[in-house]
């Protein structure tokens, strides 16, 4: 989602302006003296916040809406996991649709970890973002406790943790392959080939990567609530504060940045196939049949 910029570009971010398909340098030092590193890093921290915010609290509405203790003749059950989907997916889409110009709205320590593993991130940048994110989570959901601390003591603070009757193996599988989906749907939908091609490209990103979060939750919230985001699974274990999503906390690390891993090995190494082509020897032509 983020590669270096032609020198003389004015947007603070490279994955707004016209862009080098080449590497970020891997440490990035020298962005510690530059105001954009500090302002993307705000922006990750605020958007991180509201995302915890809305998708918590719609969580906890949801438990309360069609808890029949609290509501007996009710024949409402609330937004529904669908409705809870929707509520992760839209706020992703928003959210990138609008800070991806200034720190490229990873708001998601898989994504930015992804990023890092492509190169798209040095690591200065990929270490502010993830702080930033985590003390994001933890406030947005900080929030939510404080507006409706009774509803949210009640139905689980919206912490992640594996559920009856799947194990922990199947958990993690889950939040592997889910955020596979997701960081591969973020290099695939930010591919800088594809934005040079078709100028449409960059506005659209955020509708693809939205829509696999969403997709992503229909598949995986019966197993783990879903994580496939360390912040969003950190933040509530931290504000909820009970043992079994602290026991389970390590599948929601562990899973994101295994699958994130893999989906930035598969589409820079095997699709665009970036290892062999920085050889400098290889030729594709060798492998034409003859006619």
């Amino acid at each position: 989602m983020e590669e270096v910029r032609e020198a003389g570009q004015s947007s603070d971010h490279p994955s707004m302006a016209k862009l080098k398909p080449v590497s970020a340098p891997f440490l990035g030092v020298e962005e510690l003296s530059k105001w954009p590193l500090y302002r993307a890093t705000i922006t990750e921290f605020v958007a991180t916040l509201l995302f915890l915010y809305v998708t918590v609290a719609t969580i906890i509405g949801y438990s309360h809406q069609s808890d029949p203790n609290a509501f007996p003749d009710s024949q409402c059950g609330g937004v529904g996991v669908e409705g809870i989907a929707w509520a992760f997916g839209g706020m992703i889409f928003i959210l990138v649709y609008c800070t991806a110009g200034i720190s490229g709205g990873h708001i998601n320590p898989a994504v930015t970890f992804g990023l890092l593993v492509g190169r798209k991130v040095p690591l200065i940048r990929a270490i502010f973002y993830m702080v930033a994110q985590m003390l994001g989570a933890i406030c947005g959901v900080g929030l939510v406790k404080g507006f409706q601390k009774s509803l949210f003591n009640r139905y689980g603070g919206g912490a992640n943790f594996v559920h009856e009757g799947y194990s922990r193996g199947t958990a993690l599988g889950a939040e592997i392959v889910g955020t596979f989906v997701l960081v591969y749907t973020v290099f695939s939908a930010t591919d800088e080939k594809r934005r040079a091609r078709d100028s449409h490209v960059p506005i659209l990103a955020p509708l693809p990567i939205g829509f696999s979060v969403f997709l992503v939750h229909l598949a995986t919230i019966p197993i783990t609530g879903t994580g496939i985001n360390p912040a969003r699974s950190f933040g509530a274990a931290v504000i909820y504060n009970k043992d079994k999503p602290w026991d389970d906390q390590w599948i929601f690390w562990v899973g994101p940045f295994i699958g994130a891993a893999i989906a930035a090995i598969y589409h820079e190494y095997v699709l665009k196939a970036s290892a062999l082509k920085s050889l400098g020897s290889f030729k594709w032509s060798s492998f034409k049949t003859d006619s």
